[in-house]
């Protein structure tokens, strides 16, 4: 008993190193110039066949790595939710999230933002259709509600707003704003709620 749960953790943690290994060369090299050769040897593991063991191809390793990242994703909205009582305050906290994610987990956001999961996940959900996305959507309709966002479509209101953020964040990704992206977050935010705000 205790070797199967010995073993259960070594597969688990072999599978965790698997997927931050991904993670990094697909953001790097992206998803079609990445080989599970090039996965096996960033995550330590002597041959392919060691990955089989865990994923049975490159395909299953992705499809991980983002149900991964929308369930976290997915529990950080909802803890933003539990903490905040107004739709603006949870807005502001979700932008906050995803500015420290630029700064602190960039592989994760090149994943959600730059890399074109559809091309190689077909069968995925898009994005527009995840919880995450439907959370936040929650949020501007109880913003719209409240008359603190103004009456208009809350997807247009995800747009317009999320526009503004997401833009930024990919230029930071890229590498195209000369300073740190936190030097940014309170002109960004500003920017953002100015647009969809009721005044």
């Amino acid at each position: 008993m205790e070797k199967e749960i010995e073993n259960n953790k070594n597969k688990l943690d072999t599978q965790d190193e698997i997927l931050l290994a991904a993670l990094k060369l697909f953001a790097e090299k992206g998803y079609f110039n990445t080989s599970l050769g090039d996965i096996a040897e960033a995550a330590g593991i002597k041959t392919t066949s060691g990955l089989y063991q865990c994923f049975k191809n490159k395909q299953a390793i992705a499809e991980a790595l983002y149900a991964n990242i929308i369930d976290s994703l997915s529990i950080s909205i909802d803890d933003i939710r539990r903490r905040n009582a107004k739709p603006s305050e949870q807005l502001r906290e979700v932008v906050g999230l995803l500015f420290r994610l630029t700064q602190e987990a960039p592989d994760v956001m090149q994943f959600l933002l730059v890399i074109k999961v559809r091309e190689f996940l077909p069968e995925q959900k898009p994005f527009m259709e995840t919880p995450p996305f439907i959370k936040i959507i929650k949020i501007l309709q109880a913003g719209i509600k409240a008359e603190e966002i103004k009456n208009i479509e809350p997807i247009l209101a995800y747009t317009f707003f999320f526009g503004i953020i997401n833009q930024t964040l990919r230029m930071a990704l890229s590498g195209s704003l000369p300073k740190d992206i936190d030097a940014y977050q309170s002109q960004v935010w500003l920017a953002a709620w100015s647009v969809i705000c009721k005044k």
